[in-house]
């Protein structure tokens, strides 16, 4: 459940007392985070960013709805979850160009992107998991790059446990198959 600093800020912002200060405790809190788990899925800092700020004015928005009987950060990061699925969306959309043709863009910028800090494993292994179906892409960027545990992503995802044990073991198989085919990183 929630902590005794969540609670205090979420009864802050519901009330509408000091709710900008409230409001810069959340940002400070979960904006690493929260950016990371964006980043993971979109690849592209400016276009994380954008996100990022579009989660942050939805829970600003929202948190009267909040019901706290999840943890704040769960219920923060589905958020961001369904806001990075729908920018990928239309974005795709507005390229006219599928999903999977998307994620193989994405990553085919990633080197350029300044932002990017990754050796040629860790392209390599970004190439593999831009492969996966989505849900499995999810599951895996959640579990290995966040080290979230299955709890966590059940309740961000709202999936049960062992479906998402299932997602990872079936991703991580994919990934290590992708990456035995392709031996470009061993340059």
């Amino acid at each position: 459940m929630l902590t005794d600093k969540e609670k205090n800020i979420v009864k802050r912002l519901k009330a509408g007392k000091n709710a900008d200060a409230a409001f810069q405790e959340l940002v400070q809190l979960y904006k690493e985070p929260l950016y990371w788990h964006i980043r993971n899925m979109l690849k592209n800092h400016e276009d994380t960013h954008d996100v990022l700020q579009n989660t942050f004015i939805k829970v600003f928005k929202y948190i009267k709805n909040f019901k706290e009987e999840s943890k704040l950060y769960s219920w923060m990061y589905r958020i961001a979850t369904n806001e990075s699925i729908t920018f990928l969306n239309k974005k795709a959309k507005k390229l006219q160009i599928s999903n999977q043709e998307l994620q193989d863009h994405l990553i085919d910028n990633l080197e350029s992107d300044v932002y990017y800090e990754g050796d040629k494993i860790q392209l390599a292994l970004q190439k593999a998991v831009a492969q996966l179906p989505e849900k499995q892409r999810q599951v895996f960027h959640m579990k290995y790059f966040q080290e979230l545990k299955y709890k966590e992503i059940s309740e961000i995802l709202e999936v049960t446990e062992g479906a998402l044990k299932s997602n990872y073991h079936h991703a991580v198989k994919k990934i290590k198959d992708f990456l035995a085919k392709d031996q470009t990183f061993m340059d």
